[in-house]
């Protein structure tokens, strides 16, 4: 079969367009601009309207000092606890004055008393093991190969080691710096500070607990994390020190025994 052009007629051949001249193009853009600013001036003034509206003539920058507002957060929590431990002392002074007319009163009374030694809201005195842990005081450039700056700072592992292998081996009671430790209490740190019942500390820590001192010490030597925290004291110079107390006195726990997140199996 032979091959069959279109006709001429069929072709059709689309004109340009004209292209825009300079001044239409100026015009434009003119326009496009004269649109944008105020926009933008509008946009701009809400901002600065918003940010006066927040700093309320103070710098804003000011309220960035992480560490000062801990230290702030810190101070406001321990006044709050004092304040606490005030008013309980007060509820107890009145409960134990109406218990003997009020029967419910006094039943509730008694099992609180039973249950004050485990709750560990009564003071506590006996003899006692002091761990103390600390930092290394070198810096990170002076660390031989292999080490790195994580290996010269306490971790919450290492303190939580330490009061496993204290309770496990007899701790009839137990104190983190001044704070007295019970079932509840959470070993935690951010960085190289502990948080413990919302209180914020800076090593050294100091894990203090009342018991056999002897079974506990022997306690400390048995327990394997314990030995591994010992290993980086000789490898890069880590606190670790031991004192014993012969006699000391705990104070009665005075915070919340409410559960926050879990409740107890009936």
């Amino acid at each position: 079969m032979n091959d069959v052009e279109p006709p001429e007629s069929a072709t059709v051949e689309h004109a340009a367009e004209p292209a825009a001249s300079p001044s239409t193009a100026r015009r434009r853009l003119r326009l496009t601009w004269g649109l944008l600013v105020p926009v933008v001036m509008a946009a701009a003034g809400v901002m600065f309207a918003m940010s006066f509206q927040t700093a309320q003539g103070r710098d804003l920058r000011a309220d960035r000092d992480l560490p000062q507002l801990i230290m702030e957060g810190d101070s406001r929590v321990a006044e709050k606890a004092g304040v606490l431990d005030g008013l309980q002392k007060e509820v107890e002074a009145l409960s134990k004055s109406n218990a003997p007319t009020d029967d419910h009163l006094s039943s509730l009374t008694r099992t609180a008393d039973e249950l004050a030694a485990s709750a560990a809201t009564t003071t506590v005195r006996g003899s006692a093991l002091e761990v103390t842990l600390d930092d290394a005081k070198r810096t990170a450039d002076s660390l031989p190969d292999g080490f790195t700056a994580d290996d010269i700072v306490v971790h919450q592992q290492d303190v939580q080691a330490v009061v496993n292998a204290l309770w496990t081996s007899g701790a009839e009671a137990m104190m983190i710096q001044d704070q007295r430790v019970i079932s509840t209490s959470a070993v935690r740190c951010v960085g190289n500070t502990l948080i413990l019942q919302g209180r914020v500390y800076a090593p050294p820590y100091r894990i203090t607990a009342i018991g056999d001192v002897d079974r506990m010490q022997q306690g400390l030597d048995a327990d394997a994390s314990v030995n591994i925290y010992k290993q980086y004291v000789d490898a890069v110079g880590l606190g670790y020190a031991l004192h014993t107390h012969g006699s000391i006195e705990f104070p009665a726990y005075s915070g919340s025994v409410d559960f926050q997140y879990a409740s107890p199996i009936r």
